[in-house]
C-alpha cells in the first residue's frame, strides 16, 4: 500500500522560482521598500507547497528548497536593497 507522500508528485524544477520571480519583481522595488529575504523565502515556500497540493509533512523541505531558490535568484544579479 502506498503512503500519502508517494501519491504526491514532485513539483517541476524551477516552477516555484519562476512563480516567485513573477510575483515579486525586484527591479521595481524602490530602495526604501526593501523586501526582506525571509519574506521572499516564505513566498517561494508557499508556491512549492501549492504545487504539491499542500500535502502535509513537507514543510521543512519546502522552506529549504525555497531558501536555495531565493539564493539562486538573488545571486543571478537580481537585487533588492537590504537583502543579503
Amino acid at each position: 500500500m502506498k503512503n500519502r507522500s508517494e501519491n504526491v508528485s514532485k513539483p517541476k524544477s524551477g516552477g516555484a522560482t519562476r512563480q516567485l520571480r513573477e510575483s515579486v519583481d525586484l527591479d521595481t522595488v524602490p530602495a526604501n521598500d526593501a523586501i526582506p529575504r525571509e519574506q521572499l523565502i516564505a513566498v517561494a515556500a508557499y508556491f512549492r507547497a501549492e504545487q504539491r497540493g499542500f500535502a502535509p509533512g513537507n514543510e521543512m523541505s519546502d522552506w529549504l528548497d525555497a531558501e536555495a531558490d531565493v539564493g539562486t535568484m538573488l545571486g543571478s544579479g537580481a537585487t533588492a536593497s537590504g537583502i543579503s
